[in-house]
């Protein structure tokens, strides 16, 4: 059955998980993740001090890797070791931080406000601490310890919230810290995030440089307006010597016909002056009569 197989591959994650745990509870262990390969089984462990996860000449190492081997049935088990950027917002890291405090004698409120604030002082958004057992009395409580925003709920609660746990013997019993942390990183379905306005921003230069435009633009456009005013100058004063040309070959012409018109007076003129005038036998005629007469006036 399928879901036998499933029930099986989780027991056995858990069980190298807890002796995974054990093993290098001085490393700060910090959680391992098993890959399935054709090559083999990959297992990647997660400290705070991957030297001592590697021990002096991969000693700590091999016998891991042996146990995994024989113990827990795996096939060609190879074993990677990693360091944990921020402990602070590993919670299996914190879990064993806050055991190892409460087993030194340390007040569970002490613990649990000073590890709060180391984990909100690295980024996280929320963190919240559950230590329950026999921590005021023969009774057994719950201590919660919350700050910061962290989804309890749905989907986000599963996927983006990190959860540790660990245990610790005292003398009244054995005492659970659980330990949730949402880390800085995590992006929520419900955030919106509303941008500023974006107001452009002009320096002096550009400010020069627009103005410069502008007025190289304004210019332009007085210019073009002022090409526009010659070319329709132009224009008038061609018409006008046109009109011009016109008038003085209207009075030319003018001129010619009054030159015309004086021309044949003066032959009319010179007609009846040519008709009018007598002939040089008829002056002699009339010299001769005028002669005649002077001389019987003298008589």
């Amino acid at each position: 059955m399928i879901e036998k197989d499933i029930v099986k591959e989780g027991l056995r994650r858990t069980k190298i998980d807890e002796y995974l745990e054990s093993k290098l509870e001085r490393a700060g262990y910090g959680g391992m993740d098993i890959q399935v390969t054709p090559l083999g089984t990959m297992i990647v462990v997660y400290a705070e001090k991957p030297g001592m996860v590697i021990g002096r000449g991969g000693k700590t190492v091999r016998g891991i890797t042996e146990t995994l081997k024989e113990d827990f049935k795996l096939d060609n088990p190879q074993v990677d070791v990693k360091e944990v950027d921020v402990p602070e917002l590993n919670p299996k890291i914190m879990a064993s931080k806050i055991a190892s405090m409460l087993q030194r004698g340390m007040h569970f409120r002490r613990v649990a406000y000073s590890n709060i604030r180391r984990i909100m002082g690295a980024g996280a958004q929320g963190v919240e601490v559950t230590i329950s057992g026999k921590i005021r009395g023969s009774r057994s409580a719950v201590a919660k310890f919350v700050e910061g925003y962290i989804k309890k709920c749905g989907e986000p609660s599963i996927r983006l919230v990190k959860e540790g746990f660990s245990t610790v013997q005292l003398k009244p019993g054995v005492l659970g810290i659980f330990v949730r942390i949402m880390p800085p990183d995590a992006n929520l379905p419900d955030k919106v995030e509303i941008l500023p306005p974006q107001i452009d921003e002009v320096t002096e230069d550009e400010s020069i440089e627009m103005e410069s435009t502008e007025d190289i633009e304004v210019v332009e456009d007085l210019v073009t307006d002022g090409l526009e005013q010659i070319e329709d100058i132009d224009e008038i004063e061609d018409i006008e010597d046109l009109e011009e040309i016109d008038a003085e070959n209207d009075i030319d012409d003018i001129d010619d016909l009054e030159e015309i018109e004086d021309s044949h007076k003066l032959e009319e003129v010179q007609e009846k002056v040519t008709e009018d005038t007598p002939k040089a036998e008829e002056v002699e005629d009339i010299k001769d009569l005028d002669e005649l007469e002077t001389v019987g006036d003298e008589n």
